[in-house]
């Protein structure tokens, strides 16, 4: 789609399943806000589904001034080819300059057939948004108010920021936990519009009998307290004080990729850039070296405390208590202390 409307409004796509909303689109409505404050346009969510209107109102009191609301019995379950046809049609209908979706499994699915569909660009797993002006350097041109879409690359070693110049919607996928989750108004009014959706049963190459979704073994986004153990723990028997830790500080256990990938915990307790994004009010990092791609899910903790013998390990530059020393030695005696004196909030 050509730049024909600077002044469109800024979208955030609502993912539901089963009559209820995500996290993702909800964390996302409190940066989506911003931008459209900023841009001085309406903040609008689209969500869709079946006999999902109750959703509307959760939207709005967590900051849109417009829902999107398009029900239709065929989209009672995620499927691509539906889902992509009817936000393709409402996005040519409205023409808003900017559209969001959390990177969950469902927003990496569709965001994309999207962008191909309206010829725009998109910008995956952002960790940050904003709006800028950029001026191009062969022409001098300034281009005002643009999405600025950040996000780590190469391997998270150097953040880049991306843009959009004339094909818009500006689109991007943001990561889970990345953006604090707005607190609800009950007093917020915002306008519903429920749109008329066309579809057949030729958009839904398959019927889905039934769906299962296992739950986390673990809401790490919650907890106050985590404790997490990296590849330095050393092996999955020795995890095993990662977790008396965790319990002994009313905590949740976690770990670094290559802890996970050892096989010391499973995935649903990672924390990362391919994992979740974190920001407890205390993080301990127990043999943890501190790469680029870790400290992406945690660096936001309020108070974070590493233990590690190598005093050059990268975690010591994020935090605030650092402890040198022998995981194997430091840990049990962070235990007994605690357990001895117990802890105060």
């Amino acid at each position: 789609m050509i730049d024909v409307n600077r002044k469109g409004e800024v979208w955030v796509f609502a993912e539901q399943h089963g009559g209820k909303i995500e996290d993702t689109p909800l964390e996302l409505m409190s940066k989506a806000r911003r931008l459209a404050d900023t841009l001085g346009v309406k903040l609008a969510a689209a969500v869709l589904g079946d006999r999902i209107k109750p959703l509307a109102k959760k939207l709005v009191r967590h900051g849109a001034d417009k829902v999107y609301l398009a029900e239709h019995p065929l989209l009672g379950q995620y499927q691509t080819n539906s889902y992509a046809k009817v936000m393709y049609d409402l996005i040519h209908k409205h023409e808003p300059q900017i559209v969001l979706y959390g990177a969950t499994i469902a927003g990496r699915d569709l965001a994309p057939r999207i962008a191909s569909a309206t010829k725009a660009g998109l910008t995956a797993d952002c960790t940050d948004l904003q709006i800028g002006d950029h001026t191009t350097a062969k022409d001098k041109k300034v281009h005002k108010n643009l999405l600025f879409q950040i996000r780590p690359a190469f391997g998270g070693n150097i953040v880049a920021t991306i843009i959009n110049l004339d094909r818009w919607p500006q689109m991007a996928t943001v990561r889970e936990g990345v953006m604090p989750m707005p607190d609800a108004d009950t007093s917020r009014k915002g306008k519903i519009i429920e749109e008329m959706v066309e579809l057949t049963r030729e958009y839904l190459p398959l019927d889905i009998i039934d769906e299962h979704k296992r739950p986390k073994k673990v809401d790490l986004k919650a907890a106050r307290i985590i404790v997490a153990g990296g590849a330095g723990v050393g092996s999955r028997d020795n995890f095993q004080l990662v977790w008396d830790l965790a319990n002994c500080l009313g905590g949740a256990p976690a770990a670094t990729r290559a802890a996970v990938d050892l096989g010391f915990i499973d995935h649903d307790h990672q924390v990362g850039q391919t994992g979740t994004t974190v920001r407890p009010s205390l993080y301990v990092a127990v043999g943890i070296s501190g790469a680029i791609q870790h400290q992406a899910g945690m660096a936001q903790s309020q108070k974070i405390v590493a233990v590690n013998n190598d005093p050059d390990a990268p975690i010591f530059q994020v935090a605030h208590y650092k402890i040198l020393g022998d995981l194997n030695d430091v840990v049990p005696l962070m235990i007994k202390t605690i357990k001895e004196k117990g802890i105060q909030e």
